[in-house]
């Protein structure tokens, strides 16, 4: 029986439709607002002749020839011919293909391949990308418009004005200008090759920076280093971590290095090494600053002089060393060297200490100041300036001017010889004391030994003028020669008071450098101890007064 529908009913419905249709009527539309959408489709701009061929190789590509032309995002493509896959937005470029971003890079090679999806460009074939003033030389090339990098990794060479740098792997940021190269790595900036197997190279500053076992050579000059940077227009390097470098016989080692090609400066911190094959020295220190050019030098903090040309290393160590050179580069050249502080010298044979010190190159000569003492064996001169003049090294004349004293040690009972005057001169033959000569106001005691017990026999106490002393090649006092002497011989059961020992005597065998690391330690003289300077007073001068007026003229 079928459903009868009153009219109640239908009233109710229409009500219903009625009320929703109201409802639409009061509600707001959402319009949904969407972005523009980002063009990433690769264009075929241009070609003379396109062709499908669905039975062949390709049949999802489009074959585009003669002067074919893509664009994308702001990026042109040109070729020969190509295979244009519309699909996966990516084109196989064939023949003198040619890729331009900007209006500053652009890549040429004989084949390519590019993804507009990724932003890859693959080249492959005679590669030359061209980005400002550098420019890459590859077979093989990927470059990547997301990250401006481009890599390579079957060879290549980059062309920065003077700089070319190769290496079998690399990649170069168009955007940084900043290029790393690995394996195999060779950097040629005019006469200087640099080797390494890692190199940084910023194209925008010309500094490259090698990391691991590197070299650098440039006229007759050697760099080795594991982390260095070189300014290419500059010409300068800075080394850090241990670092050498050899400039013909000299060579510069250090925990970090700054070298200037250009003006020869350089300068080294932490345990510098200083050599000099030529002359065969070294110095040793925390910080150097040399002028190869100038040859100027500063070395401090623990500064240490080395000289090994006999087979005896002389050391000497000073707060503070500089060196001066004097007409460089020509036959007359020669050096001074200051020691300034604490100076202290060790040799098996002389050793020595003072306050500063100067050596001359030119006359072989260390003048030492300032309470210096110098020790030869067991013999030791004192006075208010020693000049030591050495001849190959070793000495061979030692000069003590003012104050002098000479101090020898007989045996372990107290007894000593000495002799003081104003002046005194020392003669060595290979390091052994063969004349002595003393001058003004000389006084000596003197203590003579039996040869045949070698006992003490008297003590001679003798003042002269001028006193001349010979030794034998055994060290042993072969005559004595005096124009004029005044002097007594003791016994030594009866020596007076005060005629044992000069009253200018001093021993201060304690502040004798002992070994080579003790010159480090220094050991000065008491300040009751020290020499009193005495004034040298001037002749006065005789007055002359002008004629009726009792004033000098």
């Amino acid at each position: 029986m079928g459903k009868v529908i009153t009219g109640r009913t239908v009233f109710v419905g229409l009500l219903c439709l009625f009320g929703i249709c109201m409802v639409w009527a009061v509600t707001p539309v959402r319009k949904s607002k969407k972005s523009a959408p980002k063009d990433d489709k690769v264009y075929l701009n241009h070609a003379d002749e396109l062709r499908y061929d669905l039975y062949g190789v390709n049949p999802d590509a489009q074959i585009a020839k003669g002067r074919v032309h893509f664009i994308h995002r702001g990026a042109h493509l040109w070729c020969d011919s190509a295979y244009y896959y519309e699909a996966s937005n990516s084109v196989k470029a064939f023949g003198h293909v040619r890729f331009k971003q900007g209006d500053t890079l652009s890549l040429t090679c004989d084949k390519g391949t590019y993804d507009g999806a990724e932003e890859l460009m693959n080249a492959s074939k005679n590669v030359v990308l061209k980005h400002r003033k550098q420019t890459l030389y590859t077979d093989s090339l990927t470059y990547d418009r997301l990250y401006h990098t481009a890599y390579f990794v079957d060879g290549g060479k980059l062309v920065d004005g003077k700089d070319n740098l190769v290496s079998d792997w690399g990649q170069y940021n168009t955007e940084t200008r900043e290029a790393v190269f690995y394996y195999d790595v060779k950097l040629y900036n005019g006469n200087r090759l640099v080797t390494t197997d890692t190199l940084y190279y910023d194209t925008s500053k010309s500094i490259a920076h090698v990391v691991g076992p590197s070299k650098v050579t440039s006229q007759g000059s050697t760099i080795d280093t594991d982390n260095g940077y070189f300014n290419t227009k500059t010409d300068q390097a800075q080394m850090l971590g241990r670092s050498t470098v050899v400039n013909k016989q000299k060579t510069i080692i250090g925990d970090s290095l700054f070298y200037d090609d250009r003006t020869g400066y350089s300068e080294g911190f932490g345990n510098v090494i200083y050599i000099d094959k030529e002359n065969l020295n070294e110095l040793n220190c925390d910080h150097l600053i040399y002028n190869e050019q100038t040859g100027t030098g500063f070395a401090t903090q623990r500064a240490l002089v080395k000289d090994f040309s006999q087979p005896d290393t002389l050391y000497m160590h000073g707060d503070s060393i500089k060196i001066y050179t004097f007409n460089i580069n020509t036959d007359s050249v020669y050096r001074k060297i200051h020691c300034f502080r604490h100076v202290r010298v060790f040799r098996t044979d002389v050793q020595a200490i003072c306050d500063s010190m100067v050596f001359n190159s030119q006359d072989s000569c260390m003048t030492m100041f300032q309470d210096p003492i110098v020790w030869n064996e067991g013999r030791q001169l004192l006075g208010e300036e020693i000049r030591m003049y050495m001849n190959d090294s070793t000495i061979r004349m030692a000069h003590v001017i003012g104050q002098a004293l000479s101090v020898e040690k007989v045996d372990e009972d107290d007894h000593f010889n000495q002799i003081s005057s104003k002046e005194m001169k020392a003669f060595f033959e290979e390091g052994n004391i063969r004349q002595a000569i003393s001058y003004g106001n000389v006084q000596a005691v003197y203590y003579p030994i039996d040869e045949k017990d070698t006992s003490i026999i008297v003590c001679d106490y003798t003042e002269t003028d001028t006193m001349k002393m010979y030794f034998t090649t055994e060290r042993k006092l072969e005559k004595i020669w005096m124009p004029k002497a005044t002097g007594t011989w003791f016994p030594l059961t009866q020596i007076p008071p005060g005629k044992k020992k000069l009253e200018q005597f001093a021993w201060f065998d304690e502040l004798r450098p002992v070994n080579k690391n003790d010159v480090f330690n220094w050991r000065g003289k008491r300040e009751d101890s020290k020499l009193k300077v005495i004034e040298r007073q001037n002749a006065p001068l005789q007055t002359l007064k002008s004629p009726g007026t009792g004033d000098s003229p």
